[in-house]
């Protein structure tokens, strides 16, 4: 689930934690990624050497000049784009949490972001001047499901994770759940 939310005993307080980029899927796809990248370099290097370093074929066979270049380059392609995606794990890029505490009137928006001076990204505003949940559903080839926070005097504040969208069911439970804490209405668009 993208965000699990928790409250406290005196309900006064609703965190959600949000999911980053630390999911199983980023996990596989970044594997094949980097295991399908060193097989190209490794091949590469083979046909240079003419001595197999790869179990499952034989690439000494390959001609250096083009193939083996080409799977070099690829290969090299591939551990870059392999080296970013684990990257963006290690930092676990978009996760963070939504916080309404209804005790001090506050509300936080926290998301981890790239490293640099901004690499905590945190939203700060009063809960009074939430005006209402809103539901963004879109479907068709790139679907989008997603839930905004409109605020007095500020765009709308995305509150779920960027990527795969939530199932319906989902996003109904927490849009409605939020809207019932803060005491606003939910809205739709594209329902």
């Amino acid at each position: 689930m993208a965000v699990s939310a928790t409250e406290t005993s005196n309900n006064q307080i609703l965190r959600q934690q949000v999911l980053g980029s630390r999911r199983l899927s980023n996990y596989w796809w970044t594997s094949v990624v980097t295991i399908g990248a060193t097989g190209f370099l490794l091949a590469s290097i083979s046909s240079y050497l003419k001595i197999n370093l790869l179990i499952v074929s034989d690439p000494t066979q390959l001609i250096f000049f083009p193939q083996g270049l080409v799977m070099g380059l690829y290969g090299v392609a591939g551990l870059l784009v392999a080296i970013y995606l684990w990257l963006t794990i290690l930092w676990d890029l978009g996760g963070g949490y939504n916080e309404f505490n209804k005790e001090t009137g506050e509300m936080k928006i926290f998301r981890w972001g790239f490293p640099g001076k901004n690499r905590q990204i945190l939203i700060e505003g009063k809960i009074q001047d939430i005006q209402s949940v809103r539901v963004e559903i879109k479907e068709g080839l790139n679907p989008k499901r997603s839930l905004y926070l409109r605020v007095k005097g500020r765009r709308d504040i995305p509150l779920t994770r960027v990527g795969q969208p939530l199932s319906l069911q989902d996003l109904e439970i927490q849009g409605a759940e939020l809207a019932r804490f803060l005491g606003v209405p939910l809205e739709g668009k594209g329902i």
